[in-house]
């Protein structure tokens, strides 16, 4: 079972990030979080089926923070070689794509791409905020 979305900003991120934190029976396999010029593109995989109440619940939860998203083939195929195993800065070389968190769902990794970004830009463009 996966899910797939694009969010506006980083802050989106982070509360589905923080969410799965809060909710251990959700039986997550990874996170991954891909930070694009106009958004996020956020995966989650699921290591087995949840309940229908539950997948209801949690699709409630992502909807209203952003929408489903059907990637174009490039974001598809680093999706796919993050998921077969990969090393993430190799598939960002490849398919250009910035590949901020794949694994373990961690806020860290996220706030810290934030900071170095807006760090290198000197201002905060408003899908970092």
């Amino acid at each position: 079972m996966e899910y797939l979305y694009y969010l506006a900003n980083a802050s989106l991120s982070l509360r589905v990030v923080q969410f799965l934190h809060s909710r251990p029976e959700i039986p997550v396999a990874f996170i991954t979080v891909i930070h694009q010029i106009d958004g996020w593109v956020v995966r989650i995989k699921l290591r087995r089926e949840i309940s229908v109440d539950e997948d209801r619940n949690f699709r409630a939860f992502l909807n209203e923070l952003g929408i489903t998203y059907e990637p174009p083939m490039r974001v598809q195929m680093a999706l796919w070689s993050l998921e077969t195993g990969q090393c993430p800065v190799d598939v960002m070389r490849r398919y250009q794509v910035a590949v901020v968190s794949h694994g373990s769902p961690e806020k860290e990794e996220i706030e810290a791409f934030r900071q170095q970004f807006v760090r290198g830009l000197g201002y905060c463009p408003e899908t970092l905020a």
